[in-house]
């Protein structure tokens, strides 16, 4: 089974940070320069390393099995991205807005709509049309049709997107931002509605890859122990003197239906609602109570695999 991973910069080091907390150690094959590695905890997974777009290449050709890379890049490919990259899990690192910016100087320009109006003077007024630099064209033409604007052309930007309209060279800019400081410096605003795709770092799994069932028992080990990792975070375990079991579980009848898992004296329940719990415990002389946070949570089946499995037809 092969996974690709990104192979530098913040990414790789947030990625393999990440994997490891769930288990899974990062080790070079053929030193610290190379791009092959295996994931100790993972048997029968070949790691190659590459560039955050050239995994969502490979995902979208069907070269590896598995890759961790941005989702802005994998919704660029061409056509519907869907039907050959399925998303398994948002890994809550390597977020990034791609977002349409107008310079700070259009003081009657704050939403698309807005730029509708503005296309059609700029083409009435200068025989052209609206220019919008970017690097992402799939997204800022699938983005801009919807919102019903026509009367623009984009100009493909190799460079820095972001100075391309203090440069002459266009407009509007469409372009991947963290914090909008860059915009800022450049004296661009991030329009109201403009924002394409809040992106983050995404599992996703190839459906154009070659599939086995040994393949499949491999992203399955590692979807459960992502899944447990995450549950883990989300849930705290409270525990409570045996004699008080029943009175305890009574009281919190009513935190069942948002997820509370019973276990030998004491319950799993989520992190947000720890402090009611415990409140409605002490009101009810219930106590001492502990609290304790898993490292994991293991379910009995994994969703994420079975519907992986269910779209590959294993």
């Amino acid at each position: 089974m092969i996974f690709a991973l990104p192979s530098k910069g913040r990414l790789k080091e947030q990625c393999e940070a990440f994997l490891a907390s769930c288990g899974f150690r990062l080790d070079m094959v053929g030193g610290d320069r190379g791009y092959r590695a295996r994931l100790d905890g993972l048997p029968g997974a070949e790691v190659w390393l590459l560039s955050a777009s050239d995994i969502a290449q490979v995902l979208d050709a069907g070269e590896v099995h598995l890759g961790v890379t941005g989702e802005d890049l994998l919704r660029e490919r061409a056509g519907q991205v869907d039907e050959r990259v399925m998303l398994l899990r948002a890994l809550g690192f390597g977020r990034a807005d791609l977002v349409v910016a107008a310079p700070k100087s259009w003081i009657d320009v704050s939403v698309m709509a807005d730029i509708e109006e503005v296309a059609h003077q700029y083409l009435a007024r200068n025989g052209r049309r609206l220019r919008v630099a970017t690097k992402y064209v799939t997204q800022t033409r699938r983005f801009f049709d919807a919102q019903g604007i026509a009367d623009y052309r984009i100009v493909e930007s190799s460079g820095a997107t972001e100075g391309a309209p203090a440069a002459g060279v266009a407009e509007l800019v469409v372009d991947i931002t963290t914090t909008g400081a860059t915009l800022v410096a450049n004296n661009l605003k991030i329009l109201r509605d403009g924002v394409i795709l809040r992106s983050q770092a995404h599992l996703a799994a190839s459906l154009r890859a070659a599939w086995s069932v040994g393949h499949m028992d491999t992203v399955t080990r590692l979807l459960s122990a992502l899944e447990a990792k995450a549950a883990g975070r989300a849930l705290c375990a409270l525990s409570w003197p045996g004699d008080q079991d029943a009175q305890a579980v009574h009281v919190l009848s009513d935190f069942i239906p948002n997820g509370v898992a019973r276990h030998t004296d004491g319950v799993l329940i989520a992190e947000k609602d720890l402090f009611s719990a415990t409140r409605a415990l002490a009101a009810a002389k219930i106590g001492p109570v502990s609290v304790t946070r898993p490292d994991y949570v293991f379910q009995a089946s994994c969703p994420a695999a079975e519907a992986l499995q269910a779209r590959l037809g294993l």
